[in-house]
Formats: structure tokens, sequence, C-alpha cells
């Protein structure tokens, strides 16, 4: 593994954490009762996962170009696996770190409650004892959260299927726009454009379905309807459905990219 792939698996690794950490913040809305505000700042972390997974393109693209016709371009295939098994990890290192950050998130609420400045609260986790307080509070998960998940669903088998679904073309988009221009190259400007519409229906269907459906059981948890257990059951199930998307985003890869080269040359 080469330094520049190093590099762009370290960026898919913060990617996928964010998007991992960020149900952290509806916990700690529960927590605070400051449910507009946790909410405004699950969507700034969410905004930042899922448009920084755009930004990936650019970088691969010119990895992409450059092995293009090179002896390496049979070893592109093998670049992508190693960005998805990055994205796996960081899932699984973001569920490993939720307790700690839903400490900490509790922290951010209250502290943008007071001073309602999004660039003030980075400051003040990054400059006023914000990283110590991460050491302070670190906790691993608790074995009763984890063990919850074999009995009984937290979310419907439908949420459960949207979001694996919705994860897996979100995680593997980009990457199979493209891949199909490694396998097609006189097509892979036009592939790669397509990646944003494939990112782009993910994301509605996360928007639609997903994060409506845990903004509804939030305000059940609030209003006494069901307990903060279920709720953190149903985030881990979120977190479960996630990791087995990004799993399901490996076998997609390459009939997604032969897919994307099929509609491409049509177009």
């Amino acid at each position: 593994m080469d330094s520049q792939l190093l590099l762009l698996c370290f960026l898919t690794f913060v990617i996928h954490l964010i998007g991992t950490l960020a149900y952290s913040v509806r916990i700690a809305g529960i927590r605070t009762r400051r449910i507009a505000v946790s909410l405004a700042l699950f969507s700034i972390l969410m905004l930042v996962s899922r448009t920084s997974n755009s930004f990936l393109g650019p970088f691969l693209a010119k990895r992409v170009e450059t092995n293009l016709d090179g002896p390496a371009g049979a070893l592109l295939l093998a670049d992508f696996r190693w960005l998805l098994v990055a994205a796996s990890l960081a899932t699984v290192a973001g569920a490993l770190l939720i307790p700690t950050f839903q400490r900490v998130f509790c922290r951010a609420v209250l502290h943008f409650q007071v001073h309602r400045s999004i660039p003030k609260l980075i400051l003040h986790g990054f400059f006023k004892g914000g990283l110590s307080y991460v050491r302070d509070v670190a906790s691993a998960p608790a074995a009763a959260n984890v063990g919850a998940i074999r009995h009984g669903h937290g979310v419907s088998r439908r949420i459960t299927a949207l979001n694996i679904s919705a994860t897996a073309l979100w995680t593997v988009g980009v990457f199979a726009s493209l891949y199909a221009g490694v396998l097609d190259p006189s097509v892979r400007v036009t592939s790669s454009t397509l990646s944003s519409i494939i990112n782009g229906g993910a994301t509605i269907m996360m928007a639609v379905f997903i994060d409506p459906h845990m903004s509804g059981m939030t305000d059940d948890v609030i209003e006494g309807k069901i307990g903060e257990g279920q709720f953190r059951k149903a985030v881990v199930w979120l977190v479960g459905s996630r990791l087995a998307g990004t799993v399901v985003a490996q076998a997609l890869l390459v009939p997604a990219a032969l897919l994307i080269a099929a509609v491409a040359r049509v177009i």
C-alpha cells in the first residue's frame, strides 16, 4: 500500500467515522432535552459526512488517470477494495466510540445553547479543554447495550433494510463510477459524473426514510412513549445495519461498475 492510497484510506475512514458518531448526537439530545439543538448538530455532522464523500472523487480520479494505461491498472480494483475495508473499520471504530462521544456531544449541546455559534464550539473543543474532556469521559460500550441487539429489533426490518441499502449505495457510488471508467475508458468521464446520481439517491433515502424515523423515535422518548433503552437499541441496530451496508458495498462494487459503464455507453 503506497502513501497515496494510505491517505485515501484515511480520508475514507474519517468520513465514515463522522457519519457513525453522528448517532451519538441523538442520544445527547435525549439526555440534555435539547432536541432542536441536537438535531441541528446532527444535521451538520451528517452533511459533512455525506458531502465529504464526494471530495474523494478528484483524488481517486487522479489515481485512476495515472494508472489507467500502466501496469498498475489491474491493481485499481484492489485499491477500491481497501477503501471499502477502511469504511467498514471506521464504522466499527465509530460504534466503539459512541459511548464516549455521546458524553462529549452532551457538553457540546449545552455549550451551543449558551453561545449559539458553531465556530466558537469548534474552538472550545480544540483549544479550551475539549480534548482533555474526551480523555476524562472515555468509556467502552456497555455489555448490556451490545447484548440488546440479540433481543428483538430496535427498528423495523424495513428501516434496517433501507439503511443497509442506502449505506451500500452511498459507500460504493464514487468508487463504482470511477472503476467503471477503468473497465471502459472510452466512457470514463460520463461514468464519473453518474456518481452524483447514485449518492444523491442514497442521500434522499436517508433523508426521507431513516432520519425522520429516528426523529420520531427521539420525540417518543421525550414524551415517555418509549424508553431510552429502546432508543439505544435502535441506534445499535442502525450502526449494525450501517456496517452491513459497507460490507454489501464490497459485493456491489463490480456489478455497479458494470451497470454504470453500460448506462454511460447508452447515454
